[in-house]
């Protein structure tokens, strides 16, 4: 049995405790309000950066795409510009719908054994889960844009207005936050309750999830249930945006610290874990790269400079012995 997630979890709850007792009890709230956000956000620069220019280092000795699709070959032949793209703009289209739509998880697919055949069977849920999580985690993060930028832009406004078009009690619910729950619980779940993937993920597949869960549930709780003073959020936030920096007079509750403690770790993780992906995408060398292979010839630019020996020079320094030995020669 894999308990990973128990240790995850066990982490989670530790750190939850360590905000609630660091910024109530002990009352270090302008550590857990100022120093750390401060010092999540210059590591996550720093590691951010780190990482993408390592990657781009990196040499790619030749054109390695990820293709499902019939490449460019006769023209009679009709090519998949989308799935083995041989051309900047084919590869611009891959990468967009990669990127926005998550094209390749829509092609999920399971292999079973039924019986003495192999069958392959196409699984939608995966790429739901995800576009479920990942559009609810960016309208989130859009949505609180609201408390460091002043006046708020328009946009912001929008997605407010759009994510909060259910105006079921009050505060009205942001459809987002209940969703972005609902995401990080199916992909925790299914990583639990599925045998082959419980077998193969660590800890840390399990702990962005569950500090995601963390963060969620803890910001659905201030908004909903134990409510928070708004406007001393606005003002501590703004404050670290400007740097006049200081704890707003009567503080705020140590729930509030717990949520944003939570959203200083995982700003600090991101940079060193699989959640680098939303970076990596874009570098990757198997889906940023034309499959032209067959059509331009790709010379690695830091191989070393060899001599060659052509047939002529060959030629030239054998030829008595070739034709002695009956080989055919160009020049008699």
């Amino acid at each position: 049995m894999n308990v990973n997630y128990l240790y995850s979890l066990l982490a989670v709850v530790v750190l939850g405790l360590v905000a609630y007792v660091g910024a109530g009890a002990a009352g270090l709230q302008g550590v857990f309000g100022i120093f750390l956000p401060y010092l999540a956000v210059v590591i996550f620069v720093a590691g951010f950066v780190y990482r993408v220019m390592d990657w781009a280092k990196s040499p790619v000795p030749f054109r390695i795409p990820t293709t499902s699709g019939q490449q460019q070959s006769l023209d009679w032949i009709k090519q998949n510009k989308l799935d083995n793209p041989s051309t900047l703009l084919g590869v611009l289209g891959r990468m967009f719908l990669e990127i926005v739509t998550f094209r390749s998880l829509f092609k999920n697919s399971r292999v079973e054994l039924v019986g003495d055949r192999i069958s392959y069977k196409w699984v939608v849920w995966l790429w739901l889960f995800a576009i479920l999580f990942h559009y609810s985690f960016l309208a989130v993060v859009v949505r609180h844009l609201r408390f460091f930028l002043e006046p708020v832009p328009f946009f912001v406004q929008a997605i407010e207005q759009i994510d909060g078009i259910l105006q079921v009690g009050l505060p009205g619910v942001f459809i987002s936050g209940v969703t972005l729950l609902a995401g990080a619980v199916l992909l925790l779940l299914r990583r639990i309750l599925l045998p082959k993937l419980n077998y193969i993920s660590k800890a840390a597949d399990y702990f962005p999830l569950l500090l995601i869960i963390g963060i969620a549930l803890t910001g659905i709780m201030m908004r909903y249930f134990t409510k928070v003073d708004v406007v001393k959020v606005k003002e501590l936030t703004m404050g670290l945006t400007t740097f006049h920096l200081g704890i707003p007079e009567g503080g705020l509750s140590a729930l509030f610290y717990v949520h944003l403690f939570f959203v200083c770790i995982l700003i600090v993780y991101i940079p060193f874990s699989k959640l680098m992906h939303m970076a990596g995408v874009f570098l990757s060398p198997t889906r940023n790269l034309a499959n032209n292979s067959r059509m331009k010839r790709h010379i690695n630019p830091w191989n070393p400079k060899v001599k060659f020996h052509t047939y002529d020079e060959y030629e030239d320094d054998f030829r008595e012995k070739m034709i002695e030995a009956g080989l055919p020669v160009e020049k008699e």
